[in-house]
């Protein structure tokens, strides 16, 4: 089984804007070649051009729980959704949220038919977010993201338990932070994980279609 790939554009000078697009070009062909599964997160600016480009998923970085009103600097589920997202990431490490923010914004999104990534720095977290039922949960160690330290080497035991305890929950697992070669994500689909969500070493990469096509294996 191919695993999941999460690519986080972020707010690399590479994935914003015209680069972007070219960069969700990238992935689309490597899924169309791989026939695995591409998700891509970015700007909430880009995700009208990205997703009209492409067919892969395009998912928002950050959503918001709130319903539409005087909310300024907001981003709606409804405005990600009709500018062609498919879902949203939650919770990043560099956009944290309380755990009534994460669950709001769960559920607005699902009443949109939209899913969520929605990313925990641990099992506990893990275990609170799981009781509202988001699609994936992606475990993501902060002090090791952008590292290359992979969390699939360095935690594997907390992966395992992570893993386990999210398919027990009805919940796709992931994994990243640091991750950045094939090994590292075969070793976490080892470990239980269904794929892995990273950046870096795919958005900053001169060859993103080669690193993608190595995580893939």
């Amino acid at each position: 089984m191919k695993p999941i790939i999460v690519v986080n554009f972020k707010a690399y000078s590479k994935a914003v804007g015209d680069d972007a697009l070219k960069l969700a070009k990238v992935h689309q062909e490597v899924a169309r070649k791989t026939k695995a599964k591409i998700m891509i997160a970015v700007q909430a600016a880009d995700i009208y051009k990205v997703s009209n480009a492409v067919k892969i998923d395009v998912i928002a970085q950050h959503v918001d729980g709130n319903e539409p009103g005087p909310y300024t600097g907001s981003v709606l589920a409804e405005n990600i959704k009709e500018n062609g997202a498919a879902g949203s990431l939650l919770n990043h490490a560099e956009k944290r949220m309380s755990i009534r923010e994460v669950r709001d914004a769960i559920f607005r999104c699902r009443r949109l038919g939209l899913y969520n990534v929605v990313c925990v720095p641990t099992i506990s977290n893990a275990l609170s977010v799981a009781r509202f039922k988001p699609k994936y949960i992606a475990y993501e160690v902060p002090e090791l993201i952008g590292t290359g330290r992979p969390i699939s080497r360095v935690r594997p035991l907390n992966v395992r338990i992570f893993a386990k305890a999210m398919k027990s929950k009805g919940v796709i697992p992931l994994c990243g932070a640091g991750i950045s070669n094939g090994e590292d994500v075969r070793i976490a689909m080892e470990l239980g994980c269904k794929g892995v969500l990273l950046a870096s070493a795919v958005t900053t990469s001169r060859h993103p279609d080669k690193v993608l096509m190595e995580l893939i294996g």
